[in-house]
């Protein structure tokens, strides 16, 4: 059998290579659970310095870092795809061409910086860089349905450059912990140790403007505490949608319920209720609702409704209590709640195995009364688009997020979810509450500290307390076009002083 040889230039490359996939799959460290925050660092400066040096080739080690980024950070979908959807090889593949794909990302990152690059090196790794990276996260953001999971900003949750997340997002965050890989990577390729001072010094003085921010309100309270009860079911995606099971997982649910009636608020999980809507109405809601009303306590319930007239079917929460209402989810799971080109494909790509069949988008903005205030409402991933919960606010005074991230077991998916769901409260300075099945079910104050939380895995019911708030941050004025703004312009005067004195010259 013949032997296959790679190119000179490949084969040059693979210590390389090599490097730049560990420090890619490295830098999930810094996200929850594990929370090594100086990783968001020191991982992406390990891909900064591989593609730094212009003689060198870059294509292939920026393509590396990424896949390991995103095979690391995105394993949890390995587990979803596994046990709920197409089998083991189903599983593989599906992780492997997401990786693949994801890979792309940084690749598309440092190429554009390549365009664009300045002969000054401190401005090309500590300013063009960054702005090429975060331009690219801002395209990603919203392109193909959009994600802005594993975006660099949500490692700093905990840190004092939370503080800049109510002025410029955590896109803004992603822009300073760039620029902070640039700045370690073009201080290592400096001779002797005179660059590392300052250095440490700009990334010093950063986190303390992080930690004087902090200080800041930005918004204001409305009216009083608010008492609440988040549950969680712990029921099983094997049994979940198994009508034998439906009399027990109401049951569960109510008896929850039950130990809360008074509370302003009770919030179900996503899909909580495992029928749709009218079907549950006489048997289970009906009761509910009059019960709710008797004891002066509002309920938030994760269910499946159906329109006959369109003959469509969604993912939704409803209010049950006082006012009666509906959230439809707007933006919907690819492959998890609608599979893309079914038309043209059928059931070939169906890999979560989805019980409810396609769901349809909803389209009004996420606002429902409950508790006796306006909660601005958001279903699973919806909370990690900051655009998307922006719609509904400032009137909301209090964040809802119902979730069911009993699809990723026992992986670092569900933290990570919580982290950006955090995020969005320290954004907008709103408390949040969030139920989920399985966990990780939590109340978050305004400043994304977490006030309560249940354990995984157990059926729980988390009674808290939280400060509704009004007002608008300078982010939710301006979201992430400032920093756009910044990124694209920056990335224009680089381009033209890089290739205008070339144009002239022909």
């Amino acid at each position: 059998m013949p032997r296959v040889r790679l190119p000179a230039a490949v084969r040059d490359q693979w210590p390389r290579i090599g490097l730049a996939l560990i420090g890619g799959a490295l830098c999930p460290l810094a996200y929850a659970p594990f929370g090594w925050w100086p990783v968001a660092f020191l991982a992406p400066a390990v891909l900064v310095y591989l593609v730094a040096d212009p003689d060198r080739g870059w294509a292939l080690p920026a393509y590396a870092w990424g896949v390991g980024w995103f095979a690391a950070g995105g394993f949890w979908i390995y587990h979803s795809v596994m046990f709920y959807g197409g089998g083991l090889w189903a599983a593989i593949v599906f992780c492997l061409v997401l990786a693949l794909l994801f890979g792309l990302i940084p690749l598309l990152a440092v190429g554009l910086w390549r365009l664009v690059r300045p002969r000054h090196e401190a401005l090309a790794l500590m300013a063009a860089l960054p702005l090429a990276w975060v331009l690219v996260e801002w395209v990603r953001g919203w392109l193909f349905t959009g994600i802005t999971w594993l975006q660099l900003g949500y490692t700093q949750t905990d840190t004092w450059l939370n503080g800049f997340a109510p002025v410029i997002g955590s896109l803004g965050i992603s822009l300073l912990v760039a620029t902070g890989a640039g700045a370690l990577a073009w201080a290592a390729r400096q001779p002797g140790q005179q660059r590392i001072v300052p250095v440490a010094a700009g990334v010093a003085l950063v986190f303390v403007a992080g930690l004087a921010l902090r200080q800041a309100d930005w918004t204001t309270t409305a009216g009083e505490p608010l008492s609440a009860a988040l549950l969680q079911g712990n029921i099983g995606q094997d049994v979940k949608w198994d009508p034998e099971y439906r009399a027990f997982i109401m049951d569960r649910y109510r008896r929850l319920t039950s130990e809360h009636w008074g509370a302003d608020l009770v919030v179900w999980p996503e899909t909580a209720v495992p029928m749709y809507q009218d079907r549950a109405s006489a048997e289970y809601l009906a009761p509910l609702g009059d019960e709710a009303a008797f004891h002066g306590t509002d309920l938030l319930l994760g269910l499946p409704t159906f329109d006959e007239s369109s003959r469509r079917a969604y993912n939704s929460v409803m209010a049950l209590g006082d006012q009666v209402g509906f959230y439809h989810k707007r933006h919907l799971v690819p492959f998890g709640e609608y599979v893309p080109f079914r038309a043209y494909l059928g059931g070939l790509l169906d890999v979560f195995g989805a019980p409810m069949g396609d769901f349809s988008a909803g389209t009004s903005a996420g606002t429902l009364r409950a508790g006796g205030r306006v909660a601005a409402i958001s279903i699973c991933y919806e909370v990690i688009f900051p655009r998307l919960m922006a719609t509904a606010l400032p009137e909301a005074t209090y964040l809802v997020n119902v979730s069911n991230d009993g699809w990723f077991g026992r992986t670092i998916g569900p933290h990570q979810h919580l982290q950006m769901a955090r995020m969005r409260a320290m954004e907008f300075r709103r408390p949040l509450l969030r139920s989920t099945n399985t966990g990780i079910t939590a109340a978050v104050d305004e400043r994304g500290r977490i006030i309560e939380r249940a354990p995984q895995f157990r059926p729980a019911s988390l009674a808290a307390t939280i400060q509704p708030r009004q007002g608008a941050t300078p982010y939710l004025r301006w979201l992430n076009a400032p920093v756009v703004a910044v990124c694209a312009i920056g990335l224009i005067a680089f381009g033209a002083l890089r290739w205008y004195p070339r144009a002239r010259g022909r």
